[in-house]
């Protein structure tokens, strides 16, 4: 099959790229930059030239291709625009979406376990909900499933808050390693009992390889390898690891320790793979977050 890979040279997507190839897979990857042109090719991969905001290259990409994995957004950070990042997904998928349009070929798209509503367990029967905290990536979520009705076996990953690996750079756990070596403590919201859905990156990736190649039109899967860890626990490990102290913090105290990254440290998104498990046989092999914080993986994150 010849996929075509948007975020290609990306965190999970260069781990996606990466996989399809070793099955077999010819892989066209997204590349903004000749410096990731030439990642690619060595990767093994061809290089299509462009970024989200070339919708014409991305329809050109996909019609190309027998099938489309979306793996790229903007990072999610204190400088970053979060509302201008969802609104460029938001007409990257349109774009996507129409360029399969009637061809039945399949479609995979990002997504995210946080978009579900807080309760006792996430599943992938659960509609995206535009009050999550990272709910403004609902709508894209909602714009791809709705292309299973137009002709494409479009399919839906959602990731777990933490995808982990010792690669692992920018997001949220290298995030709150930072803010603990800023501050001098490794720090959790309230009680720390709230818990985030942990992957490991190369379960993630085969996940992708399995949606492309299988997944039923408008299904959800949840990239899930743990359902849900303590976050007092991912601060312990990080307290360990940095020979931190750790503490709770709660309330304004809390917002002003964890900035931009508040909303997300107090989230509480225990989320199943259960279905996604069932539906394409997908294994989780990988370590655990703790376990990759405790192998000292994230030793070098500034």
């Amino acid at each position: 099959m010849r996929v075509f890979v948007t975020g290609a040279t990306g965190y999970v997507g260069s781990a996606v790229v990466r996989e399809l190839i070793d099955a077999g897979h010819q892989v066209v990857g997204l590349a903004r930059s000749e410096r990731a042109a030439a990642s690619l090719t060595a990767a093994g991969a061809e290089a299509h030239r462009g970024d989200l905001a070339d919708l014409a290259g991305l329809r050109a990409g996909a019609a190309a291709a027998d099938g489309v994995i979306h793996t790229a957004f903007q990072n999610i950070g204190p400088d970053t625009d979060f509302a201008a990042s969802c609104r460029a997904e938001d007409r990257a998928v349109e774009a996507l979406g129409e360029a399969l349009a009637g061809s039945g070929r399949p479609f995979v798209m990002t997504s995210g376990t946080g978009l579900v509503t807080a309760g006792p367990l996430a599943t992938e029967e659960d509609a995206a909900d535009p009050a999550s905290p990272v709910g403004l990536r609902a709508g894209a979520e909602e714009t791809a499933l709705s292309f299973a009705a137009r002709g494409v076996r479009v399919s839906v990953v959602r990731l777990s808050p933490s995808v982990h690996s010792d690669g692992d750079r920018h997001g949220f756990v290298p995030s709150l390693i930072g803010i603990a070596r800023a501050t001098g403590i490794s720090a959790y919201a309230g009680d720390g009992s709230n818990r985030w859905p942990a992957v490991h990156r190369l379960d993630a990736a085969r996940l992708y390889r399995l949606a492309v190649e299988a997944a039923p039109a408008g299904a959800r899967l949840h990239a899930v390898g743990e359902e849900g860890v303590p976050l007092r626990e991912i601060a312990g490990a990080i307290g360990r690891q940095l020979e931190l102290p750790v503490v709770g913090v709660s309330g304004q105290q809390a917002t002003d320790h964890f900035g931009w990254l508040a909303g997300f440290v107090s989230l509480d998104n225990p989320s199943s793979s259960a279905l996604t498990r069932k539906l394409l046989g997908w294994r989780p092999v990988g370590p655990g977050l703790v376990a990759d914080l405790d192998a000292g993986h994230y030793s070098e994150v500034e």
